[in-house]
């Protein structure tokens, strides 16, 4: 290769960078400066896609853009255009405007990029106004258009650049017109989507998904299969079809509609990876683990989004060892983790109450920093605080609330919560003030986390003067949850009667949780009469199908010796066929989990784990 042959260094410099290997793409800049090579017009914007593909930040950029404007590239468009865009990638917005009003020429491609920029920053409005800037020296083209249609904010801004496309004429770009009925998905009603999609002479793959996925997320699974029963006499389903398609009936756990559209991709040959993901979820949510699995070892490349999917269904039907074997699985194979992935497996630990593995996870967060975003971090750092509540390590989640760099509002209401079901709730009113304290204002949440600290811990001044301080101090009208709390406190405090009084004069649509609160308080202080009220309303609100308010109901009756009742009472859950979840317990032990039902014998080792419980009862005597 000869030395100064610009065009073949810059081929060679590319293929190694869209190839992503960009040590041999920064190899071959280095060999190319100190051979002197000729940098050119194309030369630059390989090198800001490489500066992208580093994720390095706008220094890098900065130091492209002054390398060219040395070499001369100041006026040249193609560079400006490339530099400026690499800018905005870059999250520097103010260095993309400088540039672009420092730029002797403008193109229509550097309007538009321009105004790409305030489009993917949510400034709508300085869009718009650059926009109408553009207009008055050259005339929008197709790509202008769909630029400005992801700036629209309103149906009002939607309205006005639908019918300036309708005025010029450019319905006839098969892209616009899609991404107009695109956008009609977020911002008009179903009726105007359905209009607008009739209208269009001839409806491509992408129109015909559109309107699939739309009537997916507005919950409209017969519209949506009588619209792919119509796409597939006009054209060929694609892969993403019977993605959006699957996802649909997965919400409702449509058993058969999702396999008769699984086997009809197979026939149709639209199968990859992403569709597979999806099937892998949706028979998961239909407890058929075994398709799952099947599934699974079809996919050709393992991403994070599978192994998730997969991990899932195994903690959501029950299964906690094999979810934890095969997030190990995942944890050697990836080479690169998602943060994503950590914040699932902490969400598994904090499920299956799994602290040994939790602050192993903790720990291996620690020790591989995981690229994320400032609010990415704080929803992982909540994550750990929560796993650590949950678990029952307060200790450690005092630690780590008290070292946590940045304290959200989020994080703050997760703690009094945590120090409030540990019944520490002393505590938790010390944590509610020192927030106050820095200027962070609690909102609904945090009182509600309050709320259940003190009926937790019985602090009923505190409660009640909480609950007065929402409405007076902070203007937050209380909701039924906060009200629940508050009975509940009474409740445990034995102030039944004040618990009904504040039911009655306060909450215009009480629910069963609150009649429930207080049944609960009324068995537990044996006050026979509002109980009988607390089981009439229930009835009332036809929610009395659960066993558990039969249960409480019966005790009470139990206790005061009606046995009739009782009797009545068992008959009743008998003929409904009510049946009591049984309770479990869920030990970590070694590197497995032991799960234990109420008077379940079934473990291997039952006799050992009874004689071992015996003999801490004697002891304790």
């Amino acid at each position: 290769m000869e030395e100064q042959n610009t065009w073949l260094w810059n081929l060679v410099l590319k293929g190694y960078v869209n190839s992503g290997l960009i040590v041999l793409a920064l190899s071959v800049f280095e060999r190319m400066r100190f051979k002197g090579v000729h940098f050119d017009g194309y030369t630059f914007p390989i090198l800001s896609k490489l500066v992208m593909s580093l994720e390095c930040g706008a220094s890098f950029v900065e130091m492209i853009h002054c390398l060219g404007m040395r070499m001369g590239f100041g006026s040249d468009v193609h560079f400006c255009n490339t530099i400026m865009s690499s800018y905005d990638k870059s999250g520097c917005l103010e260095y993309a405007l400088k540039l672009f009003d420092e730029m002797p020429f403008k193109d229509l491609v550097s309007w538009t990029s321009m105004i790409s920029c305030y489009a993917y920053a949510g400034k709508a409005n300085e869009a718009f106004l650059l926009f109408n800037e553009m207009r008055s020296e050259l005339n929008p083209n197709e790509v202008s258009m769909i630029v400005m249609l992801q700036a629209c904010s309103s149906v009002v801004l939607m309205w006005q650049l639908h019918g300036y496309v309708i005025k010029f004429g450019s319905l006839i770009d098969r892209s616009l017109s899609n991404s107009i009925l695109k956008m009609y998905t977020y911002y008009g009603t179903i009726h105007d989507l359905e209009s607008l999609f009739e209208e269009t002479d001839f409806k491509d793959i992408a129109c015909w998904n559109i309107m699939i996925t739309a009537y997916c997320s507005k919950g409209m699974i017969k519209k949506m299969m009588d619209c792919f029963s119509r796409m597939r006499c006009e054209v060929k389903p694609s892969v993403e079809t019977f993605t959006q398609l699957i996802s649909g009936l997965e919400e409702y756990q449509n058993s058969v509609g999702g396999r008769e559209l699984h086997s009809l991709a197979i026939k149709s040959g639209c199968f990859d990876d992403i569709l597979i993901t999806v099937l892998i979820r949706f028979y998961a949510k239909l407890g058929c683990m075994d398709a799952s699995v099947k599934l699974f070892d079809e996919v050709s490349h393992i991403n994070h989004i599978t192994w998730d999917a997969y991990i899932s269904g195994w903690i959501d039907n029950g299964y906690p060892n094999e979810a934890l074997w095969f997030f190990r699985q995942m944890l050697s194979n990836l080479c690169r983790l998602e943060i994503e992935d950590m914040r699932s497996l902490i969400v598994l630990c904090t499920r299956l109450s799994a602290l040994r593995i939790g602050k192993a996870v903790h720990g291996c967060i620690l020790r591989n920093i995981v690229p994320a975003s400032d609010e990415q971090t704080r929803s992982l750092e909540t994550c750990i605080l929560n796993m650590y509540v949950q678990c029952g390590d307060i200790d450690s989640s005092r630690n780590f609330f008290h070292n946590m760099h940045v304290k959200d509002l989020v994080s703050w209401s997760s703690m009094i919560d945590g120090l409030g079901q540990h019944g520490f709730g002393y505590e938790s009113l010390q944590l509610l003030n020192q927030m106050r304290s820095e200027g962070i204002e609690p909102n609904e949440v945090t009182f509600l986390s309050f709320l259940c600290a003190c009926s937790h811990s019985g602090l009923l001044h505190e409660g009640c003067s909480a609950l007065n301080s929402m409405k007076q101090e902070f203007c937050i009208e209380p909701s039924l949850d906060h009200y629940t709390c508050i009975v509940d406190l009474l409740g445990r405090c034995g102030k039944t009667h004040e618990a009904l009084s504040i039911i009655i004069k306060l909450v215009a649509m009480p629910d069963k949780q609150i009649w429930g609160a207080l049944l609960a308080a009324a068995g537990v202080h044996e006050d026979r009469k509002i109980a009988e009220y607390c089981v009439t309303k229930l009835v009332q609100l036809e929610d009395l199908g659960s066993v558990v308010y039969y249960t409480l109901y019966s005790n009470l009756q139990a206790r005061s010796e009606k046995w009739n009742e009782v009797q009545q009472i068992r008959n009743a859950v008998k003929d409904m066929k009510l049946v009591k979840p049984p309770g479990w317990s869920c030990l970590e032990g070694g590197e497995n989990f032991h799960v234990f039902v109420s008077s379940d014998r079934s473990h291997l080792r039952t006799a050992e784990i009874h004689a071992f419980i015996e003999s801490l009862h004697r002891n304790s005597l």
